[in-house]
């Protein structure tokens, strides 16, 4: 039986915050479709690492104000492609797909060759974690490394340096 603080926040979530193995969590977007999260990872997709092999993950949702409002064990299955659930949900999920390439049958169609469509539910018989219990502090972390740089610009030159002149 689902929590009803964590199937509240299931039907507003667009983001959910999912670790697994123990792994910093990450910000991946989701779509709430009858009492579940789905979540699409995989090769042009965002990056969730290790979901698509795990059985379980801890997932935090927050609330309109931005702020934590449960944390929680999932359950975590895979979605395969050509089946009934698949035929049922892809669709939805790639319909709020943001700044998708081309039409919907397409992307469904490279999401069924290259990326995996993951359902996390509440797991039963683990208590969702709530108010008062949630911790009191931010738990921030520092920013992960990373390759990306920030461009330099050239200095903006008021007048034309001229050559010589003969």
């Amino acid at each position: 039986m689902t929590d009803p603080v964590v199937e509240e926040a299931i039907k507003k979530a667009a983001v959910a915050w999912v670790s697994v193995d123990g792994a910093a969590p990450r910000g991946l977007w989701c779509v709430p479709v009858d009492g579940a999260l789905y979540l699409v990872s995989g090769m042009g997709e965002q990056q969730a690492p290790g979901l698509a092999r795990a059985a379980t993950a801890e997932v935090t949702l927050r609330g309109d104000h931005g702020g934590r409002i449960v944390t929680f064990t999932a359950d975590v299955r895979r979605v395969q492609p050509g089946d009934d659930e698949w035929n049922t949900v892809a669709p939805q999920v790639g319909g709020k797909r943001l700044n998708a390439s081309g039409p919907t049958e397409k992307l469904l169609e490279r999401w069924a060759m290259d990326c995996t469509l993951s359902c996390l539910t509440q797991a039963q018989d683990t208590p969702a974690v709530t108010r008062p219990d949630l911790p009191d502090g931010s738990l921030a972390e520092p920013p992960r490394d990373t390759a990306a740089t920030t461009p330099v610009r050239k200095p903006f030159r008021l007048h034309k340096v001229l050559g010589k002149r003969r």
